[in-house]
This record gives C-alpha cells, sequence and structure tokens, in this order.
C-alpha cells in the first residue's frame, strides 16, 4: 500500500497551492468517475496542473485518492463536531435531551447546518459513494483510515456526550460508543431507501421520530417526572 495521506510528504520545495489545487480537482474528478475510471489526464486538467506535477506530489493515482479522501472526511467530520458541541454541549438537565439531540440530528443530517446543495457536502457524499463502489479494488487500510479520521471521530464525540449525560443521571446507558451507534441508525432511518426528492418537512419528521425513539429507550425514568415521547 501507498503511504497513509497523513504522512505522505510533499516533495521538497513543492507549492502548497499547487497541492490544494490537485486535492481539490482530484476530490471532484473522484466524486464524479470514481476511483477506477478517474484518470490522471482528467485530475490535471481539473486541478490546472501538469501530469507530472501530480505524480511529483503523490507518487501514484492510489496515493492521490486516499490524501483526498482522508482530507474531505476530516473537513465534514470537523464541521459535524462543532455542530454536536454547540447542540448539546449546552445541555444542562434531562429535560434538555431530546430538544438538544434533536435541533443536532438536524443539522448533523442536513448538511451540517449548511444548505442541502452545498458543493463541498454534495462532493464528499458522491465521493464517499464512489469509495465504497470501488471497495474491492482499494486498500483495506484506506476504508479504515477514512472511518477513522471521518464518521468514526463523530461516532466518538457522540459517544462522549452520551457517557457524559450518563454519568450525570440524564440517561442510562451502558454502552455509550452502541448507543451512538445506535442513535446514528435511527435518525437515519428511512422506510425506503431508494427514494428521491424528500422534503424537508418529512424528513424533519422522521429524524423527530427517531429521536424520540431512542431517547425513550435511554430515558432514566427517576430524573424525570414524565415519560419521553
Amino acid at each position: 500500500m501507498t503511504a497513509h495521506p497523513a504522512t505522505h510528504e510533499p516533495p521538497a520545495g513543492a507549492r502548497p497551492e499547487k497541492r490544494r489545487a490537485i486535492l481539490a480537482g482530484a476530490r471532484d474528478v473522484f466524486a464524479r468517475d470514481g476511483f477506477s475510471r478517474a484518470s490522471i489526464d482528467a485530475i490535471a486538467s481539473a486541478a490546472g496542473v501538469s501530469t507530472r506535477t501530480i505524480y511529483k506530489h503523490f507518487g501514484d493515482k492510489t496515493a492521490l485518492f486516499e490524501a483526498v479522501v482522508i482530507e474531505s472526511s476530516r473537513t465534514v467530520a470537523e464541521a459535524e463536531i462543532a455542530a454536536l458541541d454547540a447542540h448539546l454541549g449546552a445541555v444542562s438537565s434531562a429535560d434538555d435531551v431530546e430538544g438538544a439531540l434533536r435541533t443536532f440530528a438536524l443539522a448533523w443530517l442536513g448538511a451540517t447546518g449548511r444548505p442541502a446543495d452545498d458543493h463541498e457536502l454534495v462532493t464528499h457524499r458522491a465521493l464517499i459513494a464512489q469509495l465504497r463502489t470501488d471497495a474491492a479494488q482499494l486498500p483495506a487500510e484506506l476504508r479504515r483510515a477514512w472511518w477513522a479520521d471521518g464518521p468514526g471521530r463523530v461516532r466518538g464525540a457522540l459517544a462522549a456526550v452520551f457517557e457524559r449525560w450518563s454519568s450525570r443521571g440524564w440517561i442510562e446507558v451502558e454502552d455509550a460508543p452502541l448507543a451512538a451507534a445506535q442513535f446514528s441508525a435511527l435518525v437515519a432511518a428511512v422506510p425506503d431507501p431508494l427514494e428521491t426528492d424528500v422534503s424537508d418537512a418529512t424528513r424533519a419528521k422522521r429524524i423527530a421520530a427517531g429521536v424520540a425513539t431512542f431517547v425513550h429507550g435511554v430515558s432514566n425514568r427517576s430524573s424525570s417526572g414524565r415519560r419521553p415521547g
């Protein structure tokens, strides 16, 4: 396998703006064409650089794809963790839990608080879809690195929140990482995975239902005089 993108150092004297241009152009091309169909020529054209410059910075197409996936995943994860901190960090009692989780989930699944047609996020989602499609042709280490630097970081931050809330008696969870995984599945659940053009209102209703189901399961009955629902 090629070097992990986190340790793949640019060549001596390399211009940072060239590297950024290559990564941006490559992300668009990989998101559109996938790993197997994308060509270095197409990436060079999108980035406004020569193919020689790409090879100088990254060595080969696999290393470039790795770098693109990891950088994009880190960027999106940072935005999602910021949304998590903003919506869940101020919770001060069990009564605040459901509302905070609902507003967080809406931001989390709604382009991390940005418009649904945000180019960066749409491109990232397409890129990850291509990663899954081409998984058999890619090193397993890349998929593990994508998870660790992207979704896994967000899941870990959410688990830490649940652990903190549980220690304060606001919810009851024995396994915070499992609870974070269950929450993620519930708020993202859809009745038909092939449906398209779901309205914002329908989406919000489904997310709220997922949050309510989760809160019902983890509610500490002794911390509140009511049952969630």
